[in-house]
């Protein structure tokens, strides 16, 4: 096998929290490894909120914390909760000074708006409803400017290399198709995405479909909290893959929910309606759905005309599909878009493996527990990713060589994963691990699984989504109760014994699956 060994940290992925790394380790050469050109397939530009910041003179960090951990559901790190929400201001001050263009009043303070389970006005917003990427324009063109930072574009990571109890180097193949090439780094960062793409409807770009932390978990990584895959409420039911996200700043603006027949739903099912926790809207939402009933945002008394202005992103996707949302009610149903649970991480971003760090929704950090807070993912992706980079400069010293660019050459031969596979694997985690479950589900679930990783188990990209979709559903399965994003019809009810964090091995969850598939009839 072909190997290139170089002195740049290699950073797996090019959304925020990969290119704020490297921002950060800068003037420590880097080479970060994405499969799509630059600035797309990323799921940071689709977001929609902003970044949670106490940023008003009447809000503090402590009430921001308070909030994660209520949100959170028993399984939030208050230790992690402090520490994210007291570095939140200074990130967004840094995102500024990049050049991030957030919205201003006319007094210069930024316009902050409040979303669902936040006590304050505290999301800071950028362009309407184009946080994530007006971001992302601001870090590439940073990133573009900064000669230590290598982008390989076209690039899929598929393992990891360990020698002598630590990580190595990363195996990567042209996101085509290739044989793979050993790329020994001087460390190594895994930023590469969360697992939306397991699900048949996600608001996440096609491609994440969980590969990251897939790779991890088969080198051996802890992975924690799996079975918190948050849904989000209001994606745009439309025949478009992926959804289109109405984001919840729509029903911070006072937008409701109403079904087929004009029935205002929320207010009966939570105290705050609308703006309840999302797990509690996301299966509100789902039960309309599957009652035949046809949910929809209205947003057309609250916002009229002005939707087009206020949140251009939600008024495009609308015209895509013919809906004029200052006339009529946006149709939505609940969709796979974060991943609570990930790469185990401590304070500084380090793994569970010596050598390897992890940061942004492929790690699992303790900020988000059991139902992340809204718009707490950006700040989370921009807090670890800082901290990962000062981890890594001080584990390797001063930085005394100017690495050369790696330029490398790809036999090119077909690896794509099997389209129907990935679709059969997507209608599975959708049907059994999706937004209600029971141990029925989740045990034909995971024989599914096991049938299709046994069929394709020559392909490396595949196994890797399998890998995280096994450990998702069988930590779903030994969770034996209802926390946050984590709803069993048959533990309908939360358990005080089982109120803290998962931490699951791949070995184990292929143990747990081998199992249930012998009972299996």
């Amino acid at each position: 096998m072909h190997m290139i060994k170089t002195e740049q940290v290699v950073i797996v992925g090019a959304g925020l929290a990969a290119l704020y790394a490297a921002l950060k380790l800068a003037p420590r050469p880097v080479v970060l490894i994405s499969p799509d050109p630059l600035g797309y397939g990323a799921s940071s530009a689709w977001a929609q909120g902003g970044v949670a910041a106490a940023m008003a003179q009447s809000d503090s960090p402590e009430d921001h914390a308070r909030d994660t951990l209520i949100a959170g559901a028993g399984t939030v790190s208050s230790e992690v909760a402090d520490f994210v929400t007291q570095a939140a201001r200074e990130h967004i001050y840094d995102l500024s000074e990049i050049g991030t263009a957030f919205d201003r009043t006319k007094t210069g303070d930024y316009v902050l708006s409040r979303e669902a389970a936040h006590s304050a006005a505290r999301v800071v917003r950028v362009l309407g409803d184009r946080a994530g990427a007006e971001i992302m324009r601001a870090l590439i063109e940073k990133a573009q400017k900064t000669p230590s930072i290598q982008v390989l574009e076209g690039v899929l990571a598929e393992g990891l290399e360990q020698s002598e109890g630590r990580v190595t180097g990363v195996y990567i193949t042209a996101a085509s198709g290739s044989d793979p090439i050993l790329l020994q780094g001087a460390a190594h960062l895994l930023a590469g995405g969360g697992s939306g793409g397991l699900y048949a409807r996600t608001t996440n770009p096609a491609r994440i479909c969980g590969q990251v932390i897939g790779i991890a978990a088969r080198a051996g990584a802890t992975i924690a909290d799996a079975e918190f895959v948050q849904f989000h409420p209001t994606a745009i039911d439309v025949d478009e893959d992926p959804a289109p996200l109405a984001t919840e700043a729509l029903r911070g603006e006072g937008a409701t929910l109403i079904n087929a027949a004009g029935e205002r739903f929320m207010a009966t099912v939570h105290p705050d309606a609308e703006l309840a926790p999302r797990d509690i809207v996301a299966r509100a939402i789902y039960q309309q759905t599957q009652a035949g009933n046809r949910p929809m945002l209205d947003t057309r008394s609250v916002l009229g005309a002005q939707i087009t202005t206020l949140f251009p992103s939600v008024a495009a996707a609308c015209q895509r599909h013919d809906i004029d949302p200052a006339r009529a009610p946006i149709p939505v149903a609940a969709a796979a878009h974060y991943h609570m649970g990930g790469i185990a991480t401590d304070l500084t971003g380090q793994t569970s493996l010596s050598g390897l760090w992890a940061c942004g929704e492929a790690a699992s950090t303790g900020l988000h527990g059991a139902n992340r807070l809204a718009s707490n993912g950006l700040l989370e992706a921009l807090v670890f990713a800082s901290s990962c980079a000062l981890s890594i400069a001080e584990t390797l010293g001063p930085s005394t060589s100017v690495a050369h660019k790696i330029t490398p050459t790809f036999h090119e031969r077909s690896t794509e994963p099997n389209p129907k596979a990935v679709l059969a694997l997507r209608q599975a985690m959708t049907d059994g691990a999706g937004v209600v479950r029971d141990a029925a589900g989740l045990q034909n679930t995971l024989a599914i699984i096991a049938a299709l990783e046994d069929t394709h188990k020559d392909n490396t990209s595949f196994c890797n989504m399998t890998a995280t979709a096994t450990l998702i559903a069988a930590a779903a399965l030994l969770r034996t109760e209802s926390r946050g994003a984590h709803y069993r019809t048959d533990f309908p009810e939360p358990c005080d014994a089982q109120e803290e964090r998962s931490e699951l091995t791949l070995a184990t969850a292929l143990a747990l699956r081998a199992s249930v598939v012998k009972d299996l009839p």
